[in-house]
């Protein structure tokens, strides 16, 4: 009979990579194979601190501009999508590079530049400084988009003209935060022209259901994710929402057993960048110290899958 105390571990489902993460990853491999090492990649490929370090092994090097990647080697621009003028730049370098963006960010491109085309003055929703974020504001000339990050900067938004407005949004934000803001700009402009269909991703949505679900009976929710990773802080925050204590770990040697001094049921998830190995670490990690009994909480099954880009799809 084990001496260890019992601990049940909700295990959220789905949860780990999405479809556009594991795309951008085998971009990067499947480049390095092709063409061989370096291979450079613009801005880490995806936030999380374990696969950016396997991906430097394997022959990756990560820069943060395009100018500090030799012409004679491949590029890739990461998930998060780029502003216009990066292709443009690499093809008047003529650079070989491979476009790893997550095509629902690039579904909020054509939105955004189909907005904008149309004549209408352009919202969009979402975290200053995210990769995403510029990327998607550098799609359109210098002023085109206005950038709104909480439901009082939709109370004060100015627009030119109020009978014109449209908006898009962040793949990775806040489900019920950006409902409270989305209804923060319909209140003021009920015409604002919205996405065909949600922005927000649907690996995004899954994650945070599936922390609901799981959040509300337990005591701490420990979230696997690097602290740079947008949709990994987002889980952590829907976690503290629904009344668990929420951890945000970037693995395993993370964890502090103090915060389990009282729980009896752990909710554990992951963000859409970090690996399934990093589950498994923290698993065997609280079986060291529990007797863990395993529950898989599903609340979607997640099929999408994306092609990879031509050059690398043989």
């Amino acid at each position: 009979m084990s001496t260890k105390p019992a601990l049940t571990v909700l295990l959220a489902s789905p949860r780990g990579f999405c479809a556009g993460v594991d795309r951008a990853i085998q971009i990067v491999e499947r480049a390095i194979e092709t063409y061989g090492a370096p291979v450079y990649v613009r801005h880490e490929i995806v936030h999380n601190r374990h696969v950016v370090d396997r991906l430097k092994a394997l022959g990756a090097v990560f820069v943060e501009e395009l100018d500090q990647c030799p012409e004679d080697r491949p590029v890739v621009f990461s998930a998060h999508g780029v502003p216009k003028s990066v292709p443009a730049a690499a093809k008047a370098r003529k650079m070989l590079y491979l476009d790893a963006t997550c095509p629902l960010v690039s579904k909020v491109h054509v939105e955004a530049q189909r907005h904008y085309d149309a004549g209408r003055e352009i919202v969009l929703i979402g975290h200053a400084g995210h990769p995403e974020v510029v990327g998607t504001m550098g799609q359109l000339p210098d002023g085109a988009v206005a950038l709104i990050e909480t439901v009082e900067d939709a109370r004060t938004f100015q627009p030119r003209d109020p009978a014109n407005v449209a908006f898009v949004t962040q793949t990775t934000l806040s489900v019920d935060d950006t409902a409270e803001i989305v209804d923060a700009l319909r209140a003021r402009f009920p015409g604002i022209a919205a996405p065909h269909k949600e922005d927000i991703c649907y690996a995004t949505t899954n994650r945070q259901e599936a922390v609901k679900a799981i959040a509300a009976r337990a005591d701490v929710l420990l979230v696997l994710g690097s602290a740079n990773s947008s949709n990994s802080v987002r889980l952590a925050e829907v976690g503290k929402r629904a009344g668990a204590a929420a951890y945000l770990i970037d693995d395993a040697g993370g964890l502090d057993f103090a915060w389990l001094e009282r729980a009896r049921t752990v909710g554990v998830t992951a963000g859409a960048s970090a690996p399934e190995v990093l589950v498994q670490g923290l698993l065997d990690r609280l079986a060291e110290r529990f007797d863990v009994s395993l529950e898989e909480a599903e609340v979607a099954r997640e099929t999408v899958t994306f092609k990879l880009p031509r050059a690398l799809a043989s």
